[in-house]
């Protein structure tokens, strides 16, 4: 592991607590020291207060931040004094010792101080520095962990036995520091948990946590134990979305809640899954206690899902009996599936969750195989395990989560999604909660959301082969659809019958009328697999009861697809699949109105551009987000007792109405 401070960098940092944020970017670069909100850093400062008085600080990461981009408002000052005060008491709730944090804080609008900020008080050192570096725990996690600990840094570092993150870890890493600290220690290994360093400056207290993790790597690699070997994966061109779907559907209703459900078949997972030991290595528990609280237990192997949750309430009512505040949040699915076929399946309720718990699978997969080639890897115990996931730290932030919003954990598809009305479905969809898959034949709407929450992909949806591979990529993204937004579609230059070519006619009915039917009938398997039932708005048109001179192609195409949403209805109630249609009319903003167009047909009608984009009865103009807003709540609560409607959203049309 090599140093990434960068003189040049650091220059353009003033203070030590700037100084403190960019030490703690650095380590937040590496995967391998951090992820995802994990570890934590300090500074000790002195500081006058409003009175005039000096007093000393501490500057220590705060929850909610991830060290790569943290700011300096992402540290929350706590008086020191009252922290080595606190380290001294006999005993302190964990709950007891958060209200002790944030009531002695000087700046009340910090985050809430990280629950191992008594722990950085105690250590006599300006800057410390702690992470969950891999090749530490792997050390750690074995048999022989402690001796080989001793083995690798003598008495460079303090070593604390486990126990469990909060006031009971500060008290005992006081006193065994106290101790046991000599001359030579630069820092402190927590055996299944992680690393700390310290010095009298940022940059020294980082080189030495680089310095720490160094000799662990080089040890391991000595050990003939650091590099992992890999088989030769090939890519699955099999039709999954099914199995894959099935598999969501059932660890949804195991956790009572929809989940997101994503795939993984690199080398690095399938060589793992592939082990002939797989059923004995996977099963021992998480890497560190930090881990635990993302991934939830231990991973399923294959796909029964029963005997996993059965086993996990028998736990849970063995040890937890009297936690009645517990028993409403008792979630026994898997967050993690081991398949020989699908790879690594990672779960949770938005995407976000699912790839967070996939980095920290694939990290904890290097761990477990360098342990094992070490001396046989070795996690926490049942009980540590279960006592960090059911910590009353973490049910307290349960509680107070509130509702998620409305479509965590269901995925909704969107067909021409990278324009108009299709986009502005996207955005509206993202808002509540969904994760949305966007179909266009525009290569734009790969890149069109930066959001782990979104997937673009370009197809052409006039071809069945192009859009059966889109749904299996997206459903191995996803896990599936609940939602189906058809709206892809196409308004062709006015044209009056007797001009009309039966290749334009063609063109049109392909796109407007074909297309939905391959979608429908592709996406049907999904959607009767969708764990919160399924829903399908089809974006009609006010041409459907008022058609104009000129497009004849597209009335019929959207008079088609009317028929076909209405059949569609009576067939898939009994699924609980709700179909519903909205139709708009005039939507200026969308690409098939032009300047040039909407001036011309303003002109035919003998109005304004203003007067023509509010010809209606209210007098109003509809806008691409409007219809999207409309075709969102058509697929929430709302709407959940309503099938087989059309809805126009026209401002009110003569000739409709």
């Amino acid at each position: 592991m090599k140093s990434l401070w960068n003189d040049q960098e650091a220059g353009e940092f003033q203070g030590d607590l700037a100084l403190r944020v960019y030490t703690s970017r650095l380590l937040g670069r590496d995967t391998s020291l951090v992820l995802h909100g994990g570890g934590n850093t300090s500074v000790k400062l002195r500081e006058k207060n409003i009175l005039g008085n000096e007093e000393d600080l501490l500057y220590v990461k705060g929850s909610g931040w991830d060290l790569e981009k943290i700011e300096a408002a992402g540290f929350s000052p706590v008086r020191l004094q009252h922290l080595i005060a606190l380290a001294g008491l006999p005993s302190l709730s964990d709950l007891q010792m958060v209200n002790e944090l944030r009531t002695h804080m000087t700046n009340a609008a910090a985050p809430t101080p990280s629950v191992e900020a008594i722990l950085h008080a105690i250590l006599p050192y300006k800057f410390v520095d702690h992470t969950h570096a891999d090749a530490v725990i792997s050390v750690t996690n074995t048999r022989d962990g402690l001796q080989r600990i001793r083995e690798i840094y003598s008495d460079r570092v303090v070593v604390i036995p486990y126990i469990m993150p909060g006031f009971d870890l500060a008290r005992l890493c006081a006193q065994m520091f106290s101790a046991e600290a000599t001359t030579n220690t630069v820092g402190m290994v927590l055996m299944n948990h992680g690393i700390f360093s310290f010095g009298d400056s940022a940059r020294s207290s980082y080189e030495r946590m680089i310095e720490l993790v160094t000799l662990a790597e080089e040890y391991l690699d000595h050990q003939e134990s650091w590099h992992i070997p890999l088989t030769n994966i090939t890519t699955s061109e099999s039709h999954l979305r099914t199995d894959i779907a099935t598999l969501r559907l059932n660890a949804s209703q195991a956790a009572g809640f929809p989940l997101l459900l994503t795939i993984h078949r690199d080398a690095r997972c399938m060589s793992f899954i592939d082990r002939d030991d797989i059923e004995k290595i996977s099963q021992q528990g998480p890497a560190t206690p930090d881990h635990v609280i993302r991934t939830k237990r231990l991973p399923l192997i294959g796909r029964d899902i029963e005997p996993y949750t059965s086993a996990y309430k028998n736990y849970f009512s063995e040890n937890v009996l009297t936690a009645k505040d517990k028993l409403s949040m008792l979630d026994p699915a898997p967050r993690i599936i081991l398949d020989h076929e699908l790879g690594l399946c990672t779960l949770g309720r938005t995407a976000k969750d699912a790839a967070i718990v996939a980095d920290i699978y694939k990290h904890t997969i290097d761990i477990i195989q360098r342990s094992e080639m070490l001396d046989g890897y070795q996690a926490l115990s049942a009980k540590d395990i279960f006592d960090v996931e059911y910590w009353e730290l973490e049910q307290a932030k349960l509680r107070k989560s509130g509702k998620p919003p409305v479509y965590n954990g269901e995925v909704a598809l969107v067909t021409g999604a990278a324009s108009g009305i299709g986009k502005a479905c996207v955005n509206a969809l993202l808002a509540r909660g969904a994760a949305v898959i966007g179909l266009d034949i525009q290569d734009t709407v790969i890149e069109m959301v930066n959001t782990p929450g979104f997937a673009g992909f370009k197809c052409d949806l006039t071809d069945e082969k192009q859009v059966v591979a889109a749904l299996e990529q997206a459903v191995r993204k996803f896990g599936g659809v609940d939602m189906l937004i058809l709206n892809a579609g196409m308004f062709p230059p006015s044209c009056n019958i007797e001009s009309l070519t039966t290749a334009d006619w063609r063109k049109v009915q392909n796109i407007n009328i074909d297309s939905n039917l391959v979608m429908l009938r592709e996406c049907f398997p999904m959607l009767k697999l969708s764990p919160n039932q399924a829903r399908v708005v089809f974006v009609g048109s006010k041409n459907v009861a008022a058609p104009g001179p000129g497009a004849a192609a597209y009335s019929v195409s959207k008079a088609a697809l009317n028929q076909l949403a209405r059949v569609t209805a009576l067939e898939w109630g009994k699924h609980g699949i709700r179909i519903n249609t909205v139709h708009p009319d005039a939507v200026f903003d969308t690409g098939i109105w032009t300047e040039d167009v909407i001036e011309s047909r303003a002109k035919s009608y003998g109005l304004s551009v203003a007067g023509y984009k509010k010809k209606n009865i209210l007098q109003i103009q509809i806008t691409s987000r409007d219809v999207a807003e409309l075709v969102a709540e058509l697929c929430g609560p709302l709407f959940a007792k309503t099938t087989g409607a059309h809805i126009p959203i026209d401002g009110g049309n003569d000739r409709v109405i």
